[in-house]
């Protein structure tokens, strides 16, 4: 099935598109360098990740508000310096790296960002800013609010995904319902079902690609999923399971 047209650098892919979510959260190392270096040895190029600001400001790569779910300490990140965050392990031997040592240690990987709290935006988006990262970066948030605030403060170099509100918008266009869109996204991330809902069917396919979105599906771990995504003609899909996903794509013929 022929693929939405490309609308930005970031999405420069030839077939589609496998993340490593969490860099391959499948053995609770979610989130760690041990965790990205194993996808990247697997051939991975497109990772996901999660961000958090400590209370001086430092971006960590860490899902959570809190540390206590994956590490061996407490407390939440934002109301402590990175000095503390640092001494955290997961499963008691991998730190939580900063994003900034995430890009230096995979110069070549572009990153899908899910922006987890406020305090993060900004210094996320000066990073970007920064180190020139606009083609290696999309900035996603359930919070379709913190995306387009990140939109405006970055201008049209930013790749962003919709947030919630987008989502609902666009699967009310896929019924033909007049819903509010916001410009200038280039991806929905979306689940496949939400509180037992279906959201992602032949119909929004079809209305994302119309729009010149690309659908990116989370979180994909079983291989008949995969394929049943894969015939609706998704654009992409992140996966804890990296080895399943690479084996499914392999058998298909669309690992790039």
């Amino acid at each position: 099935m022929t693929h939405v047209r490309l609308r930005h650098p970031y999405l420069d892919h030839p077939s589609p598109i496998p993340f490593a979510h969490r860099g391959g959260a499948a053995d609770g190392l979610e989130n760690t360098v041990a965790a990205f270096r194993r996808a990247a040895a697997a051939g991975y190029r497109y990772f996901e990740t999660d961000v958090h600001a400590t209370a001086d400001g430092r971006l960590v790569a860490f899902h959570d508000p809190t540390l206590d779910r994956v590490t061996d300490r407490r407390g939440r990140i934002a109301e402590l310096p990175w000095a503390r965050v640092r001494e955290a392990r997961v499963a008691g031997t991998e730190r939580l790296p900063l994003f900034e040592e995430l890009l230096e240690e995979f110069p070549d990987a572009r990153w899908n960002i899910d922006v987890k709290a406020e305090s993060a935006l900004i210094p996320l988006v000066d990073l970007i800013a920064r180190a020139g990262l606009w083609d290696r970066v999309c900035v996603g948030s359930f919070s379709e609010g913190r995306v387009a605030r990140a939109q405006r403060i970055a201008g049209p170099r930013l790749a962003t995904s919709y947030g919630v509100r987008g989502i609902v918008g666009l699967r009310l266009r896929s019924y033909a319902i007049p819903a509010a869109l916001r410009v200038g996204a280039v991806a929905a991330q979306v689940p496949e079902t939400q509180a037992g809902v279906r959201v992602v069917d032949r119909r929004f396919v079809r209305t994302a690609h119309e729009r010149g979105l690309q659908v990116h599906v989370w979180t994909v771990n079983e291989p008949q999923r995969m394929e049943a995504l894969l015939d609706l003609g998704v654009d992409g899909i992140m996966t804890d399971r990296i080895d399943i996903l690479r084996t499914v794509l392999d058998r298909r013929g669309a690992w790039a």
